[in-house]
């Protein structure tokens, strides 16, 4: 199954994300709010992306690997902000990019054993 072959993957895409929502929080709490804007901004797309990524890994979708680019891209640019502060939601947050980033390059270039299920099955 897809969810057991990807799981340290989509482990730390979880991870990632719970990380960045905790961050973003605690970043709105900061004393210069409008100092944290693009951490916050990144910490809600980086969220995002590792939910998708997560979600698309147990589901094996055809676009797992595009996903899982793009995931790091975003981690490795979330990890970079947060990495500027020096606050521990911020250190920890990057951390938890850097190792999302890390799981997610190497999924997306791992070769996909399922690319040809779908359209063998279905004739497409």
């Amino acid at each position: 199954m897809a969810h057991q072959l990807h799981a340290t993957c989509i482990a730390a895409c979880d991870q990632c994300a719970v990380a960045c929502h905790h961050c973003s929080t605690a970043c709105l709490q900061e004393q210069d709010v409008k100092m944290m804007a693009r951490c916050i901004a990144l910490d809600m797309d980086c969220a995002a992306i590792c939910q998708l990524a997560s979600a698309a890994m147990a589901r094996d979708s055809e676009h797992v690997q595009a996903i899982c680019a793009l995931c790091a891209d975003i981690c490795d640019a979330c990890a970079d902000e947060c990495g500027k502060h020096s606050m521990d939601h911020c250190q920890s947050c990057a951390e938890a990019c850097r190792r999302c980033a890390q799981e997610c390059r190497r999924m997306a270039q791992s070769p996909r054993a399922t690319s040809t299920r779908w359209t063998s099955e279905h004739g497409h």
